[in-house]
């Protein structure tokens, strides 16, 4: 039987561009979203990419249906998590006016990442497989003006590479992609040059999905780091 990647929080932009990477290798991939009205587009571009492919509808931060998907999915070899912001649209506060509210609700996107460590982990552990995360540069630069959504992406990254610490004897792989740039053809990339008013010229802040894609492969497989910053801004 051929490997598995799930990739959760599929999109347009970099998780597509990481469903075709590991496809390419001989991977059936398998695509979770909040949305399913996309679906078909993502299976027939990779389909026509002479990848194998299905596709689930879960919400990631709905426990007992993240759950039940990936049981549906099956034993997994390599995932994806990389889930884009639900709100497109919702700039958050300033980092000296966040509220405890608001930094419990960052954090709802570290709790799910939890959860299917957990569920898939056995089977990664039985395959000698491997975990990706993606996440944002406020992990590791100061943005203030990303307010608490940084103590998430802090938080996420540093759960990846000491998960990475914690399984290397046991023989599975850990990465985090820390973004700092609009990533061509994602959503976020196309609010933002849909409206250069707001958010400025995106001119040499952009970066290519399937590049990131390709470094994350190359994680994967040579497993000699735990961590890649892409930093355009």
């Amino acid at each position: 039987m051929s490997p598995t990647a799930v990739v959760l929080g599929i999109g347009p932009g970099l998780g597509m561009s990481i469903a075709h990477r590991f496809g390419r290798e001989g991977y059936d991939v398998a695509l979770v979203s909040r949305r399913g009205d996309r679906h078909a587009g993502y299976l027939a571009a990779l389909a026509g990419a002479g990848v194998k492919a299905r596709a689930f509808v879960a919400d990631l931060q709905d426990r007992e249906l993240l759950l039940s998907t990936l049981d549906e999915i099956g034993p997994a070899d390599v995932v994806y998590y990389g889930p884009g912001a639900s709100d497109l649209k919702g700039m958050p506060g300033e980092i000296t006016s966040a509220t405890s509210a608001e930094a419990r609700a960052a954090m709802g996107w570290v709790y799910p990442a939890i959860d299917v460590v957990q569920h898939a982990l056995p089977g990664l552990v039985e395959r000698g497989g491997g975990l990706l995360f993606a996440g944002g540069l406020s992990a590791v630069v100061p943005m203030p003006m990303l307010g608490a959504l940084a103590l998430g992406s802090a938080a996420l990254r540093n759960y990846a590479l000491t998960l990475n610490a914690a399984l290397s004897d046991k023989g599975v792989y850990a990465g985090t992609l820390t973004i700092g740039g609009a990533i061509e053809r994602s959503d976020i990339y196309e609010l933002v040059a849909s409206d250069p008013q707001t958010f400025g010229d995106l001119g040499g802040r952009t970066l290519d999905p399937d590049e990131i894609a390709e470094t994350a492969w190359q994680m994967f497989l040579k497993r000699d780091r735990a961590e890649e910053v892409f930093n355009v801004l």
